[in-house]
């Protein structure tokens, strides 16, 4: 996963957008606009759809 990519968090769905890295954290702006920094292992990243 890179800054820019589109991402879901495994536990309830909710979608964000990666703007930061840092080692296995990742600061993830929200489909809500709330942001926080999350582990690797709790974000899948959203494939591109054709």
């Amino acid at each position: 996963m890179k800054i820019g990519d589109r991402v879901v968090y495994v536990q309830d769905g909710t979608q964000g957008v990666i703007v930061e890295i840092h080692d296995n954290l990742y600061h993830i702006i929200w489909e809500d606009h709330f942001s926080s920094w999350e582990l690797g292992e709790r974000l899948r990243k959203v494939e591109a759809q054709s």
